[in-house]
Parts: C-alpha cells; structure tokens; sequence
C-alpha cells in the first residue's frame, strides 16, 4: 500500500483524507477568504453541492489512497493546515500529454513561495510517475500570478487564444503555458 505524501521546505503535498473533505467543502462554499475563486478559473460557475455530494465527488481520491495508482490531486498543507490543492486531466491520452493545476485556497499563503514550491514538487512527481511527453496549464491572461509561477518553473507560452474568457464582464486571453520531459529534465 501506497501513500503520498511529499515534504518539501514549507509544504506537503499529500493524499486526502476524510477531515480534508469538510476542510474543502467550507472553502469552497462558506469560508470568509474565497478570494481565490476570482483567479482560478473565474470564468466557470461554482455549482452549489451538498455536502453529501461534494464528498461523492471527492470519492474516487479517497479510494485510491493506499493503491499504486497515480493520484490525480494532492492536498497541499502548510504549517499544518490545508492551503491548496493540485491536480491534472488529460489533455490528450493518445499523445501523452496533460495538463496541471494549483490553487492556493488560503489568501495568507500567496506570494510566499509556498505555490511555487508545490508546483514545482508536483511537477516532479507526474513526470516521475507517469509516461508524460509535455505537461501544460491553462489559465487566463488576467492570472499573472499563475503566468508568473508557469515561467519561474521553465514553461513557456506556447498558446494565447485572444478574447477567451469573459471575467466580470471584460474580455482576457486565454493563455496555455508548457514544458516538454527533456526541458524539465535539463532543469
């Protein structure tokens, strides 16, 4: 049996647990600092969810704790608690090609490194474990912080899809960024 959990200088990247399950859950519908919704994918609705079926939804990463298989999210947590999370989907199964994400959930822990050393730790792990050609994120032009974390990792802006989002009634680029294994490998 596996279990994940990865500890770099100021965080742990690691399997969810049924006590993150409710952690999530107020930070996405009842914590006071929501401020990351208004970076992370601002352009998609938020659906209401119980908490039943938040946790349903959540299931399948709670069943792959202690198995072999590679997780498609980890947890993030700092100085004891649970900041964030990453994850990944596949862009492209065929051709070997995915794309990742992160999401610093409590405001208190931006522009501390703390994403950046998650990030780049995540990174590591897919292309540790997975057959990956390419590994890429998407964002929108008007997340620099993202943009920003992508270049400081060596991805590159291969993509910008002009006027693609709509964020509080203005239009931004959207914006694909990615590095190949041999370049992460280089690094």
């Amino acid at each position: 049996m596996s279990i994940i959990k990865l500890k770099g200088n100021h965080v742990i990247l690691r399997d969810l647990t049924e006590q993150d399950v409710e952690v999530l859950y107020h930070r996405t519908y009842e914590a006071e600092d929501r401020e990351y919704q208004k970076w992370n994918g601002p352009y998609f609705t938020i659906e209401p969810k119980t908490r039943e079926a938040f946790r349903e939804q959540l299931q399948p990463r709670l069943d792959a704790v202690g198995t072999e298989e590679t997780r498609r999210a980890l947890v993030i947590e700092a100085d004891g608690k649970l900041i964030g999370q990453v994850s990944w989907y596949w862009v492209s199964e065929v051709t070997n090609w995915m794309e990742a994400g992160i999401v610093i959930m409590d405001s208190r822990y931006w522009s501390g490194g703390y994403g950046t050393e998650a990030f780049r730790m995540w990174v590591d792990y897919l292309f540790a474990h997975m057959d990956i050609v390419r590994l890429g994120l998407a964002t929108w032009s008007g997340n620099e912080r993202m943009i920003g974390l992508a270049r400081k990792l060596g991805m590159i802006e291969e993509a910008r899809i002009r006027k693609a989002r709509i964020v509080d009634g203005e239009y931004y680029d959207s914006v694909k960024m990615g590095i190949l294994r041999e370049e992460w490998e280089a690094l």
